[in-house]
C-alpha cells in the first residue's frame, strides 16, 4: 500500500508542510507521504551530514531538505520566519541515548531535542498555522505510557508530549489549529536497531504486539496524514497508538 492508494492523490496539493527529524526513520516517512499527496514538503535533519544523506536518497526527490538543530532556538525562528505559508508541521525530530541518560546532563539534552525542540517549533510556527487553519502532529512513543529504565530521558521527554499535545490542543483551538500525536508501538527505524538485532530483547516485544510485527515508518506516516487531513478535523488533542495492538496488553 502507498498513500495514493490510500487517500485522494491530491489531498494536500497546495498545502506547505514542515517535518522536523525527516531526514531519516519515521520523519522521512512523514515527509515522503505529504510529497505523494502533493503536498510541498520541507524536512529538516540535525546535521549537514543528516540532510546531505537525505537530499542523495532517490526517493526523497521531490522533498526540500534544511539542517536545522531543534535546540537552537534562533536557528528555529529563522527557518520558520522564512516561510510564506505553513499548512502542517510534524515534529519527528528526537534521539534516544540508551543507559546514557541517567546521566543528568544526558538527561537533559534529550529532552531539550525531544521535548523543548517540540516546543520551540510548534511556537514559531503558530502564527503561520493560525492563517492557515493548520494542524500539528508530535511524535509521541509507547514510552508516554510506560517507565523506560534504561532511557529515563527519553521516557520523560516522550511523557511529557503527550500534556503538551493535549495543552496546545486546548489553548490552540480557538485559533483553528489542531494538535494532535502519534505513538508508534515498535517500529523498525535506527532507533530501534539494536533491539531488532538482539533476538533476546526484541522476542518479548513481539510477543506482547498483537500482530506479531515490528511496524514499519510508513504506517506511522500514514497515520500522521490521516490526523493532518480534513478527515481528522474534529480531532485535537489525541494520542493515536500505531502500535500493532500493544497497548492492549
Amino acid at each position: 500500500m502507498t498513500p495514493r492508494a490510500t487517500f485522494a492523490p491530491d489531498l494536500f496539493a497546495g498545502r506547505h508542510v514542515l517535518v522536523t527529524g525527516g531526514s531519516s526513520g519515521i520523519g522521512e516517512a512523514c515527509a515522503r507521504a505529504f510529497r505523494a499527496l502533493g503536498a510541498s514538503v520541507l524536512a529538516t535533519g540535525a546535521t549537514e551530514a543528516e540532510r546531505a544523506r537525505a537530499e542523495a536518497d532517490a526517493g526523497n526527490a521531490g522533498i526540500r531538505f534544511a539542517t536545522l538543530d531543534v535546540r537552537d532556538a534562533a536557528g528555529v525562528a529563522a527557518l520558520v520566519g522564512g516561510l510564506e505559508r505553513l499548512d502542517v508541521v510534524v515534529s519527528a525530530a528526537g534521539i534516544i541515548r540508551r543507559d546514557a541518560e541517567h546521566d543528568p546532563a544526558v538527561f537533559a539534552d534529550v529532552v531539550d531535542i525531544n521535548l523543548n525542540g517540540s516546543m520551540r517549533v510548534a511556537a514559531a510556527a503558530r502564527p503561520l498555522l493560525t492563517e492557515t487553519g493548520g494542524a500539528v502532529v508530535f511524535l509521541a512513543s509507547m514510552l508516554t505510557f510506560f517507565g523506560g529504565p534504561r532511557v529515563p530521558g527519553y521516557a520523560a521527554s516522550k511523557g511529557g508530549i503527550g500534556q503538551l499535545t493535549k495543552s496546545l490542543a486546548a489553548a490552540w483551538a480557538p485559533d483553528g489549529v489542531r494538535v494532535n500525536a502519534v505513538a508508534p508501538g515498535w517500529i523498525a527505524t535506527p532507533l530501534t536497531q539494536a533491539l531488532q538485532d538482539d533476538p533476546v530483547r526484541s522476542a518479548p516485544i513481539l510477543d506482547r504486539t498483537p500482530l506479531g510485527r515490528w511496524g514499519t515508518p510508513a504506517e506511522v506516516g500514514e497515520c500522521v496524514v490521516f490526523l493532518a487531513s480534513p478527515a481528522a478535523r474534529f480531532v485535537t488533542g489525541a494520542i493515536l497508538a500505531v502500535d500493532g495492538g500493544y497497548l492492549t496488553l
